[in-house]
């Protein structure tokens, strides 16, 4: 009974067993639900961290890539460009955008990628550092938004403008200054992440770096092309007088202070006038130069005129709300940045260099002021320069003319004089008849060409003059005047003290003078032309010979009109006759 039940049992058991058996072989192949899910997820967040860190490997690559391209060029224009081009890149963005924050505050420039051509055209100007611009100006600090309309420090977009949602500023510090602000908008990923924000801070502070050596270079480029203009100016005015110049220096310190300065246009105006009130522009050089050649510019109330006073530079920024430019610019050019700098002589200001350039161009810096204060220099070297040399030449001019005149009249004259004297001897001895005559005649001839001689010693001691003083001088400027109507220069005579008549007098003989002259120049198709002054103690004498055709009865009378009647104001008498062999001889007298 007991193996009976124990058999049972055992076969129970071991059929349990198989059974158990066969559980226990499917528990080892197959896990539980739970731990099975659990694992799943882990491998799921491992795939995922390696992506990750894939993704943020390739970033990284991405940021080295960005970096290496932003500094691997010097000329800011450029790397500005690079700065914009690597961000929008890396980070994402459909627009992306550098603003260089401008002295004053608000933007000088705007450095823009991702927008249409036909949208920058229908907006019109660029952006002036307002709204959310000028929000990270005032705070320069990283800006990252969903939305832009959804803050309040948005200003909207004009029209044009194409719409954007995702926003993120990041400000460009170089030390302790904000150069400007690196702007991206509309991620390619909906919105900026932080890690965004992140990356275009270091392309932030790659790019500051780089903007430093590029202005740095910059720098130091410019002060080199400043040097090598002095240096070139330095030649030119140490150059010897008689040395033909291609170009005046004062036109070639305009033309290197407009090409160094990237200049729209330079002047160089010098003080004119009796009583230096004014200022007239002597060079031009660029944007409607043209039209402020001799241009006058009152030292009142303009730029020029206090620079000359003060003897101090200027640079503006915005000159629409200064004094008036004067001859900074004409009127119908939009002038932006401005520098006025004074020509700084020995002992004062010799005259006044301005530059512009148009409005919307980056402002002229401190540097810029002080390289081209230092360089403008030169045009006051080169003004007192000449004004030495003008003294020179002046001084041997008048050195020579004093030695002609001694010349003429202690050898020349007197042996006129001697020759005249021998020769009316010979007259008396031959008695009369046509011979002595002839010798007359020549005698005459004679006294005429010492007479002649005479006036010219007294012209080489008259200075031209733009005004000429003096009765003397002032007809001998109405005689080279009408030498252009005439087709030559008629000869003048004087007698006695002309300079000592009365202003009246001396006053209608030039008027009669010009007239007579006009009317030969008209009318008497001449070829030569005599002019005699005689002045005695109770008469002046005026006499015109020519050799043309004579009066004639086609003659117009009014001008001999004008010549009797300033004549009788004063008592005197006028007559004009035939000339042997031809021409006209007009004779006006009066009583002194």
């Amino acid at each position: 009974m007991s193996a009976d039940h124990t058999a049972p049992d055992d076969a129970s058991e071991g059929s349990g067993q198989g059974a158990g058996g066969a559980d226990l072989g499917r528990s080892h192949l197959t896990f539980p639900d739970l731990p099975r899910l659990e694992l799943d997820q882990l491998l799921g967040q491992l795939v995922d961290r390696a992506q990750e860190v894939m993704a943020t490997q390739g970033r990284l690559r991405g940021l080295l890539t960005a970096n290496q391209l932003i500094i691997t060029d010097l000329t800011l224009p450029v790397v500005l460009r690079r700065i914009v081009d690597a961000a929008r890149d890396l980070v994402g963005a459909r627009y992306a955008a550098l603003g260089v924050i401008s002295p004053d505050g608000g933007l000088s420039e705007f450095v823009h990628t991702g927008m249409p051509p036909d949208a920058v055209e229908q907006i019109g100007h660029l952006p002036e550092g307002k709204g959310l611009l000028g929000a990270l100006i005032e705070d320069p600090h990283p800006i990252r938004l969903r939305r832009i309309a959804d803050d309040l420090r948005s200003s909207g977009f004009p029209p044009g403008h194409p719409p954007m949602n995702s926003f993120l500023g990041v400000p460009i510090r170089i030390r302790d200054e904000i150069f400007g602000n690196l702007y991206l908008a509309e991620s390619t990923k909906g919105t900026f992440s932080a890690e965004d924000e992140e990356l275009t801070s270091a392309i932030a502070a790659t790019a500051a770096v780089a903007i430093d050596n590029a202005r740095l270079y910059e720098s130091a480029r410019t002060h080199g092309e400043w040097l090598q203009a002095s240096a070139a100016i330095t030649s030119e005015l140490l150059a010897s007088p008689t040395t033909e110049r291609a170009t005046h220096p004062l036109q070639l310190i305009a033309e290197h202070s407009r090409e160094i300065a990237g200049a729209d246009l330079v002047t160089v105006a010098l003080p004119t006038g009796d009583t230096g009130d004014e200022l007239c522009v002597e060079v031009a050089v660029g944007t409607g130069a043209e039209r402020l050649i001799g241009r006058r510019v009152p030292l009142s109330g303009s730029l020029e005129g206090t620079v000359l006073r003060t003897g101090r530079p200027l640079r503006l920024a915005h000159p629409d709300n200064e004094t008036r430019l004067g001859s900074v610019a004409p009127e119908d050019l939009d002038v932006g940045p401005v520098l006025v700098l004074p020509l700084v002589g020995s002992r004062r200001v010799q005259g006044v260099l301005s530059a512009a350039r148009l409005r919307g161009r980056t402002a002229f810096s401190a540097p810029d002021l002080d390289m081209a204060g230092s360089f403008a220099n030169h045009g006051a070297i080169a003004i007192e320069l000449a004004q030495a040399r003008a003294e020179q030449q002046r001084a041997a001019m008048l050195d020579e003319r004093d030695r002609i005149a001694a010349d003429l009249h202690d050898h020349v004259i007197q042996r006129l004089f001697a020759a005249g004297l021998s020769l009316q001897s010979v007259a008396m001895s031959l008695g009369p008849g046509p011979t002595t005559d002839r010798v007359l005649t020549t005698v005459a001839d004679l006294d005429a060409t010492i007479t002649q001689i005479r006036t010219t010693i007294f012209q080489l001691h008259d200075l031209p003059r733009a005004d000429p003083a003096g009765l003397r001088a002032r007809l001998l400027h109405v005689a080279t005047d009408a030498a252009k109507a005439l087709g030559f220069e008629p000869a003048v005579r004087f007698t006695g003290a002309v300079d000592t008549l009365p202003t009246d007098i001396a006053e209608d003989v030039i008027a009669v003078l010009r007239e007579a002259l006009s009317n030969i120049a008209r009318h008497a198709h001449a070829h030569a032309a005599d002019v005699d002054l005689t002045t005695r103690p109770d008469r002046l004498v005026l006499t015109i010979r020519d050799d043309g055709i004579g009066i004639t009865p086609t003659t117009h009378p009014s001008g001999l009109a004008n010549l009797h009647r300033r004549a009788q104001r004063h008592g005197g008498t006028f007559d004009a006759g035939p000339r042997k062999p031809t021409g006209t001889v007009l004779t006006w007298s009066i009583p002194t």
